[in-house]
């Protein structure tokens, strides 16, 4: 079977597109890989067909906020910046889970970005949905109070037994914030009886209180 039977985003390419893209292979990429740094040129086209990246910014102070995650079906505006552009790297990305991916080569990219109509719908459209996904991040941090950003994301990602398996550095970088910010509220919170924190897990005890956290911007 051809990979690109395994996206869904590339089932309405013209066939010389489809045809150029099967003669790429797949890669597999274990968890904690380095895809790209800051500085570098870029290398190509990410097609994620399983797994996560996570693309982060890090600061002069070593603090960490991750812009957004890379997963099936969606894009990475460093790369498509970087290869329309021809700029470097600002960010960094690093594979959170064993990943399946598939890397176009710029002269690839391009080619298929001015001959394939529907190549270039794909790559235009996935980099405004990524695009409006970074603004609202920024809005967030500009504007949003820490504890509500922080209670939105722990019931964005709670499981069903009521854990959220992340480190608090994790939440951290996800929230653009200290890793000291997020457990310092942490613990205010397990003292209230609203969360239990072990390594690598919160349990959620109390949805109600945390959702009002959450909507009280």
């Amino acid at each position: 079977m051809n990979w690109t039977e395994q996206a869904p985003a590339l089932a309405d390419l013209e066939d010389h597109a489809t045809k150029a893209l099967n003669t790429l292979a797949p890669k597999d990429v274990p968890e904690g890989a380095v895809l790209f740094s800051p500085g570098e040129s870029v290398k190509g086209y990410v097609i994620v067909l399983s797994g996560r990246v996570n693309v982060c910014l890090t600061g002069a102070s070593g603090r960490e906020m991750q812009l957004y995650a890379v997963e099936p079906g969606q894009s990475c505006i460093q790369s498509t910046l970087g290869l329309m552009g021809d700029e470097a790297y600002s960010a960094e990305a690093v594979v959170a889970e064993p990943t399946r991916l598939v890397l176009l080569p710029k002269a690839l990219f391009l080619d298929l970005l001015d001959q394939s109509a529907a190549f270039r719908h794909l790559v235009f459209s996935a980099f405004a949905d990524r695009m409006q996904i970074v603004m609202q991040l920024l809005e967030k941090v500009a504007f949003q109070r820490i504890e509500s950003r922080l209670a939105a994301a722990l019931l964005s990602t709670v499981d069903a037994k009521g854990d959220v398996l992340a480190t608090h550095q994790e939440l951290a970088s996800r929230l653009g914030t200290a890793r000291e910010v997020v457990s310092r509220r942490l613990e205010v919170w397990a003292r209230f009886g609203w969360v239990q924190t072990t390594r690598g897990k919160i349990n959620l005890i109390d949805i109600n209180a945390l959702q009002a956290i959450a909507e009280n911007t």
